[in-house]
């Protein structure tokens, strides 16, 4: 093989590996990457954050989170979110983020035409009714299986409270 050949061969394989390299990586993005990525979660994602909870919603799963948006947040009386970004209420945000979060990853087509009480990673249960669409507790699911590498989130347009 002449030097030319061998030159070719290396320069093509450099050109071919730096492109591989500079390649977005198609992997499907977490829990956590979706709703951050999506405006209407920025308060949620704040929360997450706050309560240290970031680290488990990036693991392994897989969950199933029932995501309020901003308005949903917004809808809770004047000063309860400000209150629960507090440090020193860490352990109350904690329940109420956990409560969203149900072990395992349930589709809509799991839930449809069912009344069920599902157990929610905080401990207690939330009321699941999928016979006219899908309803927990008094939040509605607004948009149903946006799914994540590590389970899938169904949006809601209120803040779900354990009792």
């Amino acid at each position: 093989m002449n030097r030319r050949t061998l030159f070719s061969l290396l320069g093509g394989g450099a050109v071919a590996l730096t492109l591989a390299a500079c390649a977005p990586m198609s992997k499907t993005p977490d829990i956590v990457e979706i709703a951050a990525s999506n405006d209407q979660f920025s308060t949620l994602v704040a929360a997450v954050s706050a309560a240290g909870l970031v680290d488990t919603l990036e693991g392994d799963g897989p969950f199933t989170l029932f995501a309020p948006t901003n308005d949903a947040f917004a809808a809770l009386p004047a000063g309860t979110v400000e209150n629960l970004l507090k440090p020193e209420n860490k352990d109350q945000l904690v329940k109420v983020l956990t409560y969203h979060v149900v072990p395992g990853a349930v589709t809509s087509d799991q839930l449809a035409g069912k009344r069920i009480d599902v157990a929610t990673v905080q401990g207690q249960t939330v009321a699941v009714n999928g016979t006219n669409g899908v309803r927990v507790n008094n939040a509605r699911v607004t948009q149903a299986d946006i799914i994540a590498s590590n389970g899938v989130i169904h949006r809601i347009d209120r803040v779900l409270l354990p009792k």
